[in-house]
């Protein structure tokens, strides 16, 4: 039997830690009130979830019906992971450009109940990260200053505490903002600015793709992004039908989105921005995207 390098043997741990290190730069992590964790990484959404259903057919298939999986979807078994599993793929297609994918990962806990792990992702994926992710879940290796609090008042973007004030923002999901009557935000920490730009792209096909509204005009404007001179793509959204007459009601008619993403602070930052015309302060953004960019 050939031996083990020994230098492999001292960088094994190294490199691991390493690995570990940049997932951590880009991770975002938050806990809801019903103790549900939510995390964002790369432009996916994941959750983890406890259930007390208990790892075995009748229990799991509890939850396969909960999470709309059929007897037609493929349960395997992923060795990369350090406990026993089993792991499901579902696809969807949103459009003939662009494919919404689901990993779940169903884990047994020690006391035989189910833990689940989900990654949501349009576009492509990286099994890799999600398996490295589950391992590190599942030791609980999750450093507490990923973790973002419910509070945000004060936002941590990307690195920099951004003072929100008494404005009534709150999360509608991990890295979306909304503050009523001042904007709405969603980001995400990528390991390349391909991956980042990538993101913005499919965010924008994703709006291409849903129904009840339009975009009345869409073009690149330059902006300064976090100081960071770039380009944004800008579209005008209207909804058509009741939905028209609803935002309407609330003041608005035309939904402004910008899509950017570059290099911030040595992170690699995808970002959409928007908010309804009403919104728009003298600087022809609202006041949330005021703290973000400004226009050239």
């Amino acid at each position: 039997m050939k031996k083990i390098s020994f230098l492999f043997l001292i960088l094994f741990p190294v490199l691991v830690f390493a690995q570990n290190e940049k997932i951590f730069e880009r991770l975002s992590a938050i806990e809801d009130n019903n103790g549900k964790i939510w995390y964002n990484i790369d432009g996916y959404s994941i959750s983890k979830e406890v259930f007390n259903s208990e790892f075995n057919e009748k229990g799991l298939k509890k939850l396969y019906r909960k999470h709309a999986i059929t007897n037609e979807d493929q349960k395997t078994k992923n060795d990369s992971i350090i406990i026993n599993n089993l792991y499901v793929l579902k696809e969807k297609k949103i459009s003939d450009s662009l494919i919404e994918k689901n990993s779940y990962y169903f884990l047994e806990n020690p006391n035989k109940s189910t833990t689940l792990i989900w990654f949501g992702k349009t576009g492509d994926t990286d099994l890799s990260m999600e398996q490295t992710l589950v391992n590190l879940i599942i030791e609980n290796k999750i450093p507490k200053e990923n973790f973002k609090s419910m509070n945000i008042e004060i936002l941590d973007f990307a690195g920099r505490p951004i003072d929100l004030g008494k404005n009534n923002c709150y999360w509608t999901f991990l890295n979306t903002v909304q503050c009523p009557d001042y904007g709405e935000m969603n980001w995400s920490i990528h390991k390349s600015l391909v991956n980042a730009k990538q993101s913005i792209k499919n965010q924008l096909l994703l709006t291409l793709s849903r129904k009840g509204g339009k975009i009345d005009s869409e073009e690149w404007v330059d902006v300064e992004f976090e100081g960071v001179s770039t380009k944004a793509k800008k579209i005008i959204y209207s909804f058509k039908g009741i939905k028209s007459l609803i935002t309407k009601i609330y003041g608005g008619n035309t939904l402004t989105i910008y899509y950017v993403a570059d290099k911030v602070r040595d992170k690699y930052i995808s970002c959409v921005l928007s908010f309804w015309n009403d919104e728009a302060s003298s600087t022809g953004l609202s006041p949330l995207l005021d703290k973000i960019m400004s226009l050239k």
